[in-house]
């Protein structure tokens, strides 16, 4: 199964209004993303809504993606947009084409992360900056036992590369993720291979407004969800 099957699905979950954890977090992870520069580049756009979000902060963006039904809604979204059908490991751009890369929540499904990275940094011009969200590799590695907010969280793995293939349906809605699950070294490790060093790094924590909605989401203030990180070439 890949995105292109899911394509439909993550059309109406990423466009329901306050549906997923990216109208909560999201906001949080622009104040890592530097100013609009000349170029930027996201990687696995989908169906554009960090691209529009992007734009809407001033970037002239450029996604890409491997699903045609995604970039296809995206492109429509957003007519003035560029939207590419491409592979993270073979990005179609000369070296240092971008002054900044994004991938949020994108790598964690490409089966070459460590490729993808590299890529990445080949296209990022030598002041440019590389931003990413991911999971937390500490939520990929447990489960809390209930949707309480002090339900005990339990690790089962952390160690090694693992496939991750789990449907969530909320609302009515049904989408199935797949993906990998990489420990923090993992990451780390293909970073230091591409010649990027971390500039600033971020565990968010569930906003307390969003908790004083919902009690229960201050699990999420005691178990990081995401990684925030901001990256640039040696």
């Amino acid at each position: 199964m890949t995105w292109e099957d899911e394509a439909e699905n993550w059309i109406a979950w990423a466009r329901s209004p306050r549906h997923d954890a990216y109208w909560e977090y999201s906001p949080m992870f622009f104040e890592l993303v530097p100013p609009a520069g000349q170029a930027t580049l996201e990687i696995g756009c989908g169906e554009g809504r960090v691209a529009r979000d992007l734009g809407a902060l001033g970037h002239h963006v450029t996604g890409v993606d491997s699903s045609p039904t995604l970039l296809e809604a995206a492109q429509l979204a957003d007519p003035s947009g560029e939207y590419l059908v491409a592979d993270a490991v073979r990005l179609p751009f000369p070296d240092e084409s971008f002054d900044l890369v994004v991938a949020y929540n994108s790598l964690m499904d490409i089966d070459g992360m460590p490729a993808a990275v590299r890529e990445a940094a080949r296209v990022l011009a030598p002041d440019g900056r590389f931003c990413i969200c991911v999971t937390h590799p500490l939520a990929d590695a447990g489960r809390f036992e209930e949707r309480e907010a002090d339900s005990p969280f339990v690790v089962r793995e952390y160690f090694g590369r693992r496939r991750f293939d789990e449907a969530f349906e909320r609302d009515g809605m049904t989408m199935t993720f797949h993906g990998w699950c990489y420990p923090l070294e993992d990451y780390a490790l293909a970073f230091e291979d591409a010649g990027l060093l971390i500039e600033a790094l971020r565990e968010p924590k569930q906003r307390d407004e969003v908790v004083a909605a919902d009690p229960a989401e201050a699990r999420w203030q005691r178990v990081p969800m995401f990684l925030f990180l901001r990256l640039r070439r040696k």
